[in-house]
């Protein structure tokens, strides 16, 4: 795991139910862990970022304060991949990763019913860490604290302009992993 590259991905969706609605846009940030004295834990070197809006195959069943949320409209989806091609895109990206999100209960399924609809694997290791579980850990004794994104940008004074776009928040929660981790 020392030597995995860390995949910061957020996903904007259709809806809240993995089970019926899509990923429509992921945000990734790819860094690498850089090893330092045994006291501390690795320090992050920034590798890429991208992000990916994927054409969704059953807008019918969308949500519409999801896609509201999301900023989704047809002519911004106009040209983004179908979700075969954006999933060959992620693996190509994301193999071998360690995916890192925010609320992990929640981005994790989707993830992984986006591989399963595309037929494929999920390329990246098996191994996956919670940013809302690293601040529970790390800021434990303080009595004020809330575990959203938006707080936690605000407690370590990260501007998240863009906030309920994949990559923006991806940036945010690298951001605030890094704070947490002392990266």
């Amino acid at each position: 795991m020392k030597d995995s590259i860390l995949a910061f991905l957020d996903v904007e969706t259709t809806g809240l139910d993995y089970a019926k609605h899509e990923v429509i846009q992921v945000g990734v940030v790819l860094a690498k862990q850089i090893p330092r004295d045994n006291t501390r834990g690795p320090a992050l070197e920034f590798i890429e970022e991208f992000e990916l809006k994927i054409k969704p195959t059953r807008i019918e069943d969308a949500e519409e304060e999801a896609l509201r949320i999301n900023g989704y409209t047809e002519a911004e989806w106009m040209f983004a991949p179908d979700m075969k091609n954006a999933a060959e895109f992620l693996a190509k990206k994301l193999e071998g990763t360690i995916q890192v999100s925010h609320n992990i209960a929640f981005d994790a399924p989707f993830i992984d019913k986006f591989w399963e609809r595309a037929g494929m694997d999920n390329p990246m290791k098996r191994y996956k860490l919670d940013t809302i579980s690293i601040a529970f850990a790390r800021l434990y004794n303080r009595d004020d604290v809330k575990y959203s994104l938006k707080y936690l940008c605000d407690l370590f004074q990260i501007k998240n302009e863009n906030a309920h776009t994949a990559l923006a928040d991806a940036r945010a929660m690298y951001l605030v992993y890094k704070k947490l981790m002392n990266a």
